[in-house]
C-alpha cells in the first residue's frame, strides 16, 4: 500500500491552513495598527 497517498494530502492542507492562518494574522494586524493610528491622531 503506498502510504504517499495520505501524507501529500496532508502536507499540502498542513501549508494551505498555515499560509491562511498567516493571511489572517497579518491582515488583523494592519486593521488593528491602522486602529491605533486613528486613536493617536485623535
Amino acid at each position: 500500500m503506498n502510504h504517499a497517498a495520505f501524507i501529500i494530502p496532508a502536507y499540502v492542507l498542513t501549508v494551505a491552513g498555515l499560509v491562511g492562518l498567516l493571511v489572517h494574522s497579518w491582515l488583523a494586524m494592519r486593521a488593528a495598527e491602522r486602529a491605533a493610528d486613528e486613536m493617536r491622531k485623535r
